[in-house]
């Protein structure tokens, strides 16, 4: 094992035991049991203890700065989850207005994200194209975030499907990661130079 993979370890444990703990809040019920602004407390409390996290404990912040830049853009790949959005807003069961943004911007910046991690074999030789990419993928998250607390405030049942499995882990652990890993780009681009 390299000295990388064990450096690696506890903050892959820690996430699976966050994915492991957000897959149980969300299959017990309890998060759809929660009435807004519920969810979005909850939503906002994981993003700002990821973000303090980044910030604040010295052997997190040192393992983010040696992950490879492919690796944080790869991780917007999963925001293929767009797909899922269409879907269920032609099924009546998210409200389109929610959903065809939400789904359509997701599907965009995934597909960047795949461009870049398969495509460009020097990120930071393409930096600002990168820079330009992560600012419309956090501009895009945000977005869905606020539409989707939007509706969840005037139309609760009609966004049921976020609060529960499959999708209510999108909120419980895609979205905090989502929105960590866009500042930790801008963190290292802003630092590092080609």
């Amino acid at each position: 094992m390299t000295t990388s993979e064990r450096s690696s370890r506890p903050y892959l444990i820690a996430g699976l035991v966050w994915f492991a703990g957000a897959f149980l809040f969300v299959g017990s019920g309890r998060f759809a049991a929660l009435r807004p602004p519920g969810p979005q407390l909850v939503l906002l409390a994981l993003t700002v203890a990821l973000l303090a996290a980044g910030a604040s404990l010295t052997g997190f912040r040192i393992w983010l700065a040696g992950i490879n830049l492919r690796q944080l853009v790869a991780v917007h790949i999963t925001r293929f989850v767009g797909i899922c959005f269409l879907v269920l807003a032609s099924r009546g069961e998210l409200p389109a207005a929610f959903a065809l943004p939400a789904g359509w911007g997701d599907i965009a910046i995934a597909a960047g994200a795949l461009v870049f991690v398969l495509l460009v074999p020097d990120l930071l030789a393409h930096r600002t194209a990168l820079l330009v990419w992560n600012l419309l993928g956090l501009v895009d998250i945000l977005f869905v975030v606020a539409s989707a607390a939007r509706h969840v405030l005037t139309a609760p049942e009609s966004m049921h499907a976020l609060l529960v499995l499959p999708l209510g882990l999108v909120l419980t652990f895609l979205v905090p990661l989502i929105i960590a890993t866009h500042v930790w780009l801008f963190q290292r681009l802003r630092r590092e130079r080609v």
